[in-house]
């Protein structure tokens, strides 16, 4: 039965469904339930039916393999197909059974009293045999075979496969999006994955090879040529402009493909200061970086990236995926310059998790295709230059991991702007990093070479710098003064579908470019970013609990050689509860000493622990404030560590001196079940006998060591009492690791619900009181919600009217939308961005619809000057 179940339940890591944590739980708590007291008053022993389940679990084992042995052979043949449309499951099961046997199902699965099964009430409660054939083998091998026939029905000369789904099915299609990265997983291989590449990255190519080099070389923009692969004018004869900003998307799908559903939209209707605005997707979207999380392989750019976009607004339907673009643009026929393209475009600048493989994904994905969903990229390079309409332009700069530009990426824009930039032109600089905030938040002075471009070449002309890598939104403008700012405003906005950054720790006045400038608006708010915070406390478990398998982890190791407590004579004996709190607490200081003076697994273990924690602190503090905060943190785990400890140990005394635990042996399991197996488990037809000897004597050999690996407690106790008698030296090395086993399949349990608690609380306490862990604190709660990007409109005026578009909540269930739907169906070969529903999916809810819910956060408008000198002040309706 249970190979069934696992085989029906189809293991979901992902969404932690029918995952090892539940079948761990479920096996140690099945074992407690031996050693509970039997209730054989009302007729029943626990034992006996919990021991029942094993014969049935080795005979089910048994037969679902030579099963799948011959349904493996009949696929060779071709006689079967190899996957189902759908994957089976035990409710299908059921309702299958209904088709053959309605009767017999009934009896055995419906709810009534127990005189609908005689058989199976007389035999389970009382115990009393019956001539024909027991009721228990009947119930398994009738899910067997129903199993067995549905698998094989499902599969059948590849009928699921081949037949389409009907119009109904179709409508319950749902995209195949992926759940939010889970940072603090312990058993996620693409974050060991990410921090191999990061280390190589770090170490290896940055300073000794640099891909924005190679790419200026291959251009020649060293012998001071103005390279085609790097500027682009074809968008500044345009009137009436309007283009997009986002970053930090390719996380959880769900928030991915909210934002791009939103900026594929022909048009998007926000309400706004009392009158319905109109706002089209025109022309050009420009992306901020780190495309998808957290390395960029291959596979997370197809998935978290590509999809996404693409079920917003497909590509072409000659487009292929693994088609290389060599000579780009790639037009659609029939267009020769990319001026007479009007369909949106996407140009991209990498962020720091884009060039932890040194750039390799994102020129093979970016710069080397020509298509994002139905986003045509032009751009050759990781850096690029866009003249815009009304003598506006947008710069964008690859920082890589050193925050900061190259030489030649330098000497590109410098003569750039020497050469093509009037003096009355404004200019956008757009960066992965906002250095504005993350500079004066870490006391530290980056991106020398951008500044010195801004301050010494543009001269006042950069009207605005915009940036992601903090996943919140948020507007400093500078404070008028009497000396002219060089930048206008800064604005951050990474809220393109990674998890959410607070606001609240960078909300401060700022120092940058030589001005001050303080914050209009931010996104979330500071009383909800704070709040949020919250989670760490409430959720953090639920959120990450992949990070169970390291907490429990390091809490075993730190109390590993405290295990066995022999005396805990002096905690049981009945007295006060004063005496019992004392007397508790001075067995934990007993063995914290024990631990420093005579341990050594456990003391360097928690040395290990006490240097990581230290090291975990960000050096935005003293060096002394970081040795505190460790201290404090590690001794709360320390502690809370050894009170789990002495608290099981002190089950495990009570009862041994209850009896609910033996420690004669290793088998009192088996034995009772022998001695009871005539009279509890009757036999008529010899299915047992006849198991035993197909299987030359393993079957009972089997029996008898699975019951001990499911009756764990008394494992333990066994060798427990074996340590306390005559000392660990008395133990095998393989005793001593079953015991170890034993020990660790419970502590760790009990552990890994405070090792969360004591983490979150410490995330929650640093940032909201001390502001540390900005990013590992939101991390941790993986939230999808609050994305939002920035609209720009070019007037015909010249001035620049900017709109920051958001929906607070993230829908989680999308359904196929039948618009969409009837439309491809009737223009096929139509480009996507002609269509009216653009979006394969909609949310299941109509008022859970992005479109439905967006409003705008912020906007505010820069007015171009004629003369450079007479620094504008930002007409602000926020």
């Amino acid at each position: 039965m249970n190979s069934l179940g696992r085989s029906c339940c189809r293991l979901r890591i992902d969404r932690g469904e029918c995952h090892h944590v539940a079948g761990h739980i479920s096996w140690i708590l099945v074992a407690a339930l031996y050693h509970l007291p039997s209730f054989q008053s009302m007729g029943v022993d626990v034992r006996m039916n919990l021991s029942l389940f094993l014969t049935i679990f080795i005979s089910s084992i048994f037969v679902l393999l030579v099963f799948h042995l011959g349904f493996l052979v009949l696929w060779y043949m071709g006689l079967v197909s190899h996957e189902a449309g759908r994957r089976p499951n035990i409710l299908t099961i059921l309702q299958n059974c209904t088709e053959f046997k309605d009767e017999e199902c009934i009896s055995w699965f419906a709810i009534g009293s127990a005189r609908d099964y005689p058989l199976l009430s007389k035999w389970v409660i009382y115990g009393e045999s019956s001539d024909e054939i027991s009721p228990i083998y009947l119930l398994w091998a009738t899910f067997i075979g129903l199993y067995c026939a549905n698998f094989v029905v499902e599969r059948s000369s590849g009928w699921a496969l081949t037949h389409p789904l009907s119009v109904d099915n179709q409508e319950q299609r749902k995209p195949d999006f992926l759940d939010m990265v889970p940072w603090y997983s312990g058993t996620s291989t693409d974050l060991f994955k990410t921090l191999y590449d990061l280390l190589v990255s770090v170490t290896v190519f940055v300073g000794r090879f640099d891909m924005r080099m190679m790419q200026a070389a291959m251009s020649g923009s060293h012998e001071g040529a103005k390279p085609a692969d790097f500027l682009y004018d074809h968008f500044s004869e345009k009137n009436d402009f309007w283009f997009d900003f986002m970053a930090d998307t390719g996380d959880g799908g769900n928030s991915s493909y909210s934002v791009a559903r939103l900026l594929a939209q022909p048009s998007l209707h926000v309400l706004h200061d009392g009158s319905l605005n109109k706002l089209p997707r025109r022309d050009l979207l420009l992306i901020g970086g780190d495309l998808a999380y957290p390395n960029p392989s291959a596979s997370t750019y197809e998935k978290r990236l590509f999809r996404p976009f693409e079920d917003a607004l497909q590509p072409p339907s000659w487009y292929k995926k693994e088609h290389i673009a060599v000579n780009k643009p790639e037009l659609p026929v029939g267009i020769s310059d990319l001026k007479q393209y009007n369909g949106p475009q996407c140009f991209v600048i990498p962020g720091n998790h884009d060039w932890i493989d040194g750039l390799q994904t994102f020129m093979r994905y970016i710069c080397h295709k020509s298509w994002l969903g139905g986003w045509l990229m032009p751009q050759k390079k990781s850096y690029f230059a866009l003249q815009l309409p009304k003598g506006w332009w947008v710069f964008g700069l690859d920082l890589a991991l050193l925050s900061d530009i190259d030489s030649y990426q330098f000497k590109f824009f410098s003569e750039l702007i020497r050469d093509m930039v009037k003096e009355t032109d404004s200019v956008i600089v757009m960066t992965h990093a906002p250095n504005w905030i993350l500079d004066h938040y870490w006391n530290d002075a980056t991106g020398k070479n951008v500044s010195h471009l801004i301050c010494d070449h543009l001269k006042g002309r950069c009207k605005l710098r915009i940036a992601g890598d903090l996943h919140h939104y948020m507007r400093h403008s500078y404070v008028q003064a009497e000396k002219p700012a060089m930048v206008q405003h800064l604005l951050v906005n990474g809220c393109g579908g990674a998890f959410l950054h607070p606001t609240h720790v960078f909300s401060n006045l700022i120092e940058a470019h030589g001005t001050t400038y303080e914050t209009k608006a931010a996104y979330p708010p500071v009383q909800d970013s704070r709040r949020i915070a919250l989670g760490n406390i409430l959720k953090f478990r639920k959120k990450n609990w992949q990070f169970d398998f390291i907490g429990g982890f390091i809490y075993f190791i730190l109390t590993f050689s405290m295990f066995p407590q022999c005396k805990l004579d002096h905690i049981l004996p009945d007295d006060t509860f004063s005496d019992h709190v004392k007397n508790f607490f001075s067995a934990i200081w007993d063995a914290f000493m024990y631990m420093v003076g005579e341990s050594y697994v456990s003391f360097v273990g928690a040395l290990i622990l006490l240097v990581a924690t230290i090291l975990f602190v960000p050096p935005k503090v003293s060096k002394k404030k970081r040795v505190i905060i460790g201290v404090v943190h590690v001794s709360a785990h320390l502690v809370l560590a050894l009170v789990l400890m002495l608290l099981m140990e002190l089950g495990v005394e009570t009862c041994i001196r209850h009896n609910l635990l033996a420690t004669s042996g290793y088998h009192s399991l088996y034995e009772w079940y022998r001695s009871v197996e005539s009279e509890h488990f009757p036999d008529p037809t010899g299915l047992k006998a006849r198991i035993e000897k197909w299987t030359f004597g393993l079957y009972p050999a089997c029996i008898k060591y699975l019951m001990s690996a499911f009756d764990v407690p008394e494992v333990m106790a066994v060798t427990r009492t074996n340590i306390c008698k005559n000392g660990m030296v008395s133990l095998s090395r393989g005793g001593a690791f079953i015991y170890y086993a034993s020990v660790f399949l419970y502590f760790w349990v009990l552990s890994t619900p405070v090792v969360s608690l004591v983490f979150g609380s410490y995330l929650y306490i640093c940032k909201n009181w001390l502001h540390l862990h900005f990013d590992e604190a939101f991390s941790s709660l993986r939230i999808a919600n609050y994305k939002s990007f920035t609209r720009f409109h070019i007037k015909e005026d010249g001035n620049l009217e900017v709109f920051t578009l958001a929906v607070d909540k993230v829908p989680k269930e999308w359904k196929l939308d039948s618009d969409w739907d009837d439309e491809s169906k009737q223009q096929e070969h139509q480009l996507s961005h002609y269509r009216k529903h653009p979006s394969t999916w909609r949310a299941s809810s109509f008022h859970h619809d992005p479109i439905n819910t967006l409003q705008i956060v912020d906007s505010f408008v820069i007015q171009r000057d004629e003369a450079v000198e007479n620094v504008p002040v930002a007409e602000n309706h926020h």
